[in-house]
């Protein structure tokens, strides 16, 4: 979502960091830059100019212009000062001195709560939370199956009534004392949505929040919506009280001013963040994190995190005496790329890397999306198993079979095989006594 606004700015910086010492006005001239780049990527024109002047004031206080590295020294106050618009500290989740917590999610339709309580629910439960939903949209047709189908796939506890004998309310109260009889830490509440604001859906959800006391009121908002989405924050919080905000299609193409602004306009902080359609495409927002990913910084944190949650110990240790006795074969390649592309898509995963948010635009994005990876692995699944312990004995006439079993060519076999082998080579290096520590850290053990 921030790719325009993080190119923009990569190329304001770049002149800064490259320019030595820098002049009041080299950094004005830098800083109209940075203004017209959050204006064009959505964000709310007081908060540009406000963002702006904050970092011109710290410039002028920490006199930067004699300092050894000024470019450097603005980009941090830069970084320092993003993090503030975009909510400062990260804002955990409430929960309630006795089981269950409520959370009760809020919003418009189509912006989708449905699917964000099963992401929720998913990320709770891997925080070791029992967690239950409920579905209290009985305004949507079909929003209770959906429900319940999304329940039945993630294996998550679901509780529901027939639409056409209850209420919103009933549901509401009679999951609340469900939950509490099993002593479930988190309950979820899907609620209706309209496609504006209007009394009729203020009214259920006042009566929704009165009768079960959540700890939490998230406004689920479509991100791709930009200054309509800080708009409707700001009505939903003065109705009924927010206490945290969740965006959704972060993934998309918008122009991320809506991130930007929602904390400064709204007073509310933003919680967590929808990244793509997959269940596991959800995570804590981290101010911090998501500032250094628009300036190109990198967020190792969150790539360690994403690392952690797919990497097996086990397999980890086993990967790591391969790698010692240089017995690193195909079927470990490939189980390291699937491990891989869980993690999210390539471009995303680059993202997170310090200094590689810059070569962005400077190679093939064909490159790095998943038909190559599903090339891969079909050139691998094509192989024998002999030829997958064995690379070496692939000659012509196996590379041909291997090709057409896989539906790619022979060249493409050729190029994985050549690939393997740097892999090989850099392992070898790896596992000496001097790569240790970066092995370690390569298949995710710390």
């Amino acid at each position: 979502m921030f790719e325009s606004l993080s190119d923009k700015l990569g190329g304001v910086f770049g002149k800064l960091t490259g320019s030595g010492k820098l002049s009041e006005k080299d950094i004005d001239a830098a800083l109209r830059e940075v203004r017209l780049a959050l204006l064009e990527a959505d964000v709310d024109f007081k908060v540009a100019r406000s963002f702006v002047k904050s970092v011109k004031d710290r410039a002028d206080g920490e006199k930067v212009y004699a300092s050894l590295t000024p470019g450097q020294s603005v980009i941090r106050i830069v970084q320092s000062e993003l993090a503030g618009i975009l909510g400062g500290e990260t804002v955990e989740l409430a929960r309630a001195d006795r089981p269950p917590s409520v959370i009760m999610l809020v919003g418009l339709q189509g912006a989708g709560k449905t699917t964000l309580a099963a992401k929720l629910a998913l990320l709770l439960r891997k925080q070791k939370h029992s967690v239950m939903m409920a579905a209290c949209d009985l305004q949507r047709p079909a929003a209770v199956d959906q429900l319940q189908q999304l329940g039945r796939q993630l294996d998550l506890s679901v509780y529901a009534e027939d639409p056409s004998g209850s209420t919103p309310v009933k549901v509401a109260k009679a999951a609340v004392k469900k939950a509490a009889d099993e002593n479930v830490h988190y309950l979820i509440l899907d609620t209706a949505g309209r496609l504006a604001i209007d009394d009729e859906l203020m009214g259920e959800l006042e009566e929704i929040r009165d009768a079960t006391s959540p700890v939490e009121t998230l406004l689920v908002l479509d991100a791709m919506t930009g200054q309509d989405a800080v708009r409707s924050g700001s009505e939903f919080n003065d109705r009924i009280g927010v206490t945290g905000v969740v965006l959704t299609k972060m993934d998309g193409d918008a122009r991320g001013g809506a991130a930007l602004s929602m904390r400064s306009v709204t007073g509310v902080p933003i919680k967590y963040i929808s990244i793509g359609e997959r269940p596991d495409q959800f995570e804590v927002y981290h101010p911090d994190r998501i500032a250094s990913r628009i300036l190109g910084m990198g967020d190792v944190e969150t790539l360690i995190e994403k690392a952690e949650t797919q990497f097996d110990s086990e397999q980890a240790l086993a990967l790591e005496r391969k790698f010692r006795k240089n017995q690193f074969d195909l079927n470990d390649m490939l189980q390291q790329f699937q491990t891989i592309k869980k993690m999210g898509s390539m471009t995303d995963i680059l993202g997170m890397i310090p200094g590689m948010g810059g070569l962005r635009g400077k190679f093939n994005p064909k490159d790095l999306d998943e038909r190559r990876m599903a090339r891969v692995e079909a050139i691998i699944h094509s192989m024998t198993s002999i030829e997958r312990m064995e690379p070496s004995i692939i000659n012509g006439s196996r590379r041909k079979r291997i090709a057409d079993g896989s539906g790619t060519s022979p060249a493409e076999v050729n190029q994985l095989l050549n690939q393997f082998k740097q892999m090989q080579k850099m392992m070898k290096k790896l596992s000496g006594p001097g790569g240790k520590r970066a092995l370690m850290g390569m298949i995710g053990r710390g």
